[in-house]
């Protein structure tokens, strides 16, 4: 075997229910598993061209989420590749007391992803009604009164009143969720977000956890843009 494609690590006694479902690279052979004490790993033959096409994205979420559905799992991100099945027992033992924990940190639970947009149109108006430094040198800028110097501090004004005031926003809505969830994680936005975080989230609080993300939504108003993802293999919490 030219090597294995590691899907997951659960628990040995883990319900292994891998019958019908595609393997990353579609090859004949199906997922299976890999064990060493009491933990397992679930794999597959390594395809000779790995590349993140839409079924093979497809085939490695189906799998870990068919996992997820009877237990905690240790989700490995698209890609993830060993020599053979000696590298893979070697890894659940030299880590095995990291996945053993990591694992009962997880029971129960699945990722939630919020990402948050503001429009900046409406941004920028709520700054300049907040500042009468900020509308000075507007004025002077649209009117052609300003200098150069001034559009360069509107700019720079801007720039912090924009960055302080989604900061605060961010606090708010973390803040407002992490109360639902039993941890959080906080990634780095994208240019057209000021927020990206996901949530650890139990499963008997799904439902109230997504309530109160819609809520939050509607206080906020149309000038902001949510979008709340769930549940996920908990990629962001099993690293």
């Amino acid at each position: 075997m030219s090597g294995v494609y590691v899907y997951a690590v659960t628990r040995s006694d883990h319900p292994l229910r891998l019958d019908g479902l595609r393997t990353v690279g579609g090859t004949d052979d199906p997922p299976r598993v890999v064990v060493h004490g009491p933990l397992a790993a679930v794999v597959s033959p390594a395809p000779p061209d790995l590349r993140p096409k839409r079924r093979d994205l497809a085939a490695h979420q189906e799998l870990q989420e068919r996992l997820m559905a009877d237990g905690s799992v240790l989700p490995m991100r698209f890609g993830l590749l060993a020599p053979d099945d000696t590298a893979v027992r070697t890894a659940l033992q030299e880590r095995g007391q990291d996945y053993t924990r990591r694992l009962g940190e997880l029971h129960g639970t699945a990722e939630y992803n919020l990402k948050a947009a503001r429009d900046q149109d409406d941004l920028l108006r709520e700054v300049l009604d907040d500042s009468e430094e900020a509308r000075r040198l507007n004025r002077s800028t649209r009117d052609g009164t300003g200098s150069y110097e001034d559009r360069l501090a509107l700019g720079e004004l801007v720039a912090r009143q924009v960055d302080a005031r989604q900061r605060r926003q961010a606090d708010e809505i973390v803040g407002r969720l992490s109360a639902l969830a039993r941890s959080s994680v906080v990634a780095d936005p994208s240019k057209d977000d000021f927020l990206n975080v996901s949530f650890l989230v139990e499963h008997a609080r799904a439902d109230e956890f997504t309530t109160a993300g819609r809520r939050l939504a509607h206080d906020y108003g149309d000038a902001y843009d949510f979008r709340l993802r769930g549940p996920l293999p908990p990629y962001s919490f099993a690293a």
